[in-house]
């Protein structure tokens, strides 16, 4: 848990501001799940998950998705091989890009729905099957999807079953201009700033397993199941989600959002989660778990918003209890 500082600290090296950004990232990778990031083009998304695997002492493989790319680029494929001892030939595996700790799944809507669908096994499974073998995959293992939100022609979108298997939905914003005038100038010069690697695999399996051991007392986990549960417009109290919201979370959204604040905790030295680790992991947990319908489409109203009403109106547990 002492090496989670030096962590961030590695990172910043080379990847100016974006601090709650990079810390989502660290608090899903402890959690054992997996990060959708969208932003548009020029945002460092691709350097600062590069910049991760290069702080962390894993393997890592970036994936280009393309509308050719198929399942077998990423999973891999057989091939057929000779002995040259006896001269027998037979068929082996040559395993894909997918058989690292660390994947950059680089503009993930850009591939059709095939091979978007061979994510879905890696991703809940930790393992791929090919020719009716299952190949177990290399833990820990992370994928990082980024995708862009402004050209939408020739893309196509994750449908909602792979989106949910995502444990967070990050976006990356603009930023700030003491942040651009950071970036401007240490990225323009000729001095390159090295990445130490400070965390290996067998602590990262060690803060996964310990994550699950932070405690959540349960007028907290009452209060995660109030805000999940308000998320459905059919079952809701609150009107703000009756007129906007065509469907609402499910039980694995709140599974997320718990698991996700007990790695906030940790990450921030305590171990037991508090209201704030809850309603900060919140938005990044609910936004690509809560459908709007038409009539919020076209007002912008997002589900951000949403889930910044249900904040507000669903009640907090009392102090002390």
């Amino acid at each position: 848990m002492a090496k989670l500082p030096r962590l961030k600290q590695e990172i910043q090296k080379v990847i100016v501001g974006q601090d709650h950004i990079l810390e989502e990232i660290i608090i899903a990778l402890m959690a054992g799940g997996h990060c959708l990031l969208e932003g548009v083009p020029g945002l460092a998304k691709t350097l600062m998950v590069r910049t991760l695997s290069q702080a962390l002492h894993l393997s890592f493989r970036r994936v280009q998705f393309t509308p050719d790319l198929m399942p077998t680029d990423i999973i891999g494929t057989e091939i057929l091989e000779e002995d040259h001892a006896t001269g027998k030939r037979f068929f082996k595996f040559n395993k894909g890009p997918l058989f690292a700790n660390i994947i950059l799944a680089d503009e993930i809507n850009r591939t059709p729905p095939k091979t978007q669908s061979a994510l879905l096994e890696a991703m809940q499974e930790f393992e791929v099957t090919y020719a009716g073998q299952t190949y177990p995959l290399d833990r820990p293992f992370f994928i990082l999807a980024t995708q862009n939100p402004i050209e939408q022609a020739g893309t196509y979108p994750l449908p909602e079953a792979q989106l949910d298997r995502f444990l967070l939905y990050i976006k990356i914003g603009y930023p700030t201009a003491a942040e651009e005038f950071g970036i401007l100038s240490s990225t323009t010069g000729a001095k390159k700033v090295p990445v130490n690697a400070v965390i290996n695999g067998e602590d990262i399996r060690q803060l996964q397993k310990l994550v699950r051991e932070v405690s959540i007392n349960d007028d907290l986990v009452h209060y995660v199941s109030g805000i999940i549960r308000a998320t459905r417009p059919d079952t809701t109290a609150v009107p703000y989600v009756k007129e906007w919201v065509r469907w609402g979370a499910g039980p694995r959204a709140g599974q997320a959002l718990i698991l996700t604040a007990k790695a906030r905790a940790l990450f921030k030295g305590r171990y037991a989660v508090i209201m704030e680790d809850i309603q900060a992991m919140a938005p990044p947990v609910l936004r690509h778990r809560t459908l709007m319908n038409f009539k919020a489409e076209a007002e912008r109203v997002t589900s951000d918003m949403v889930t910044a009403e249900l904040l507000k109106a669903i009640d907090r547990p009392k102090p002390g209890k």
